[in-house]
């Protein structure tokens, strides 16, 4: 007797992942961020499943004008270590949206998504820019409105 309630379970090679390009002009950080983890895991699409990625590919434009609420371009820090002692280093978000305004959209994301062997894979498929123009007009990316 075959069990129909079964749970179906998503295969690699039969998810299509689509491209999709957002643009960051005005838009808060934390929200563009959650948008952008959930398209990379797949959990908008019906196939979802947790250990297959099923996600889709994601072009962030306009990195260096992400918007950010309250005092947090003084007060939010991003911290390296060189490994010697004393080598902390600490940069705020003001410094570092002019150093490398596409390191914080990448770090927001990073913290969002599972911390599995398949983060690794999702942000490969999450490429940030900081100016207007992305190479990856060939794949014909769809524009992703954010709320």
């Amino acid at each position: 007797m075959i069990n129909a309630s079964r749970t179906y379970q998503a295969k690699q090679g039969l998810i299509q992942s689509d491209w999709y390009v957002v643009d960051a002009t005005d838009i808060v950080l934390g929200r563009l961020a959650t948008e952008i983890s959930t398209k990379l895991m797949g959990k908008h699409k019906p196939q979802y499943s947790p250990h297959v990625l099923t996600g889709d590919t994601i072009i962030v434009i306009n990195a260096e004008k992400v918007a950010v609420t309250g005092n947090k371009l003084l007060d939010k820090k991003y911290y390296r270590h060189s490994g010697y002692p004393g080598g902390l280093t600490e940069t705020t978000l003001e410094e570092q949206l002019e150093k490398k305004p596409t390191l914080v959209i990448e770090h927001a994301v990073r913290g969002m998504l599972p911390k599995n062997k398949l983060a690794k894979h999702m942000l490969a498929r999450l490429h940030v820019y900081a100016g207007s123009e992305h190479p990856h007009s060939a794949q014909q990316p769809k524009e992703m409105k954010v709320k």
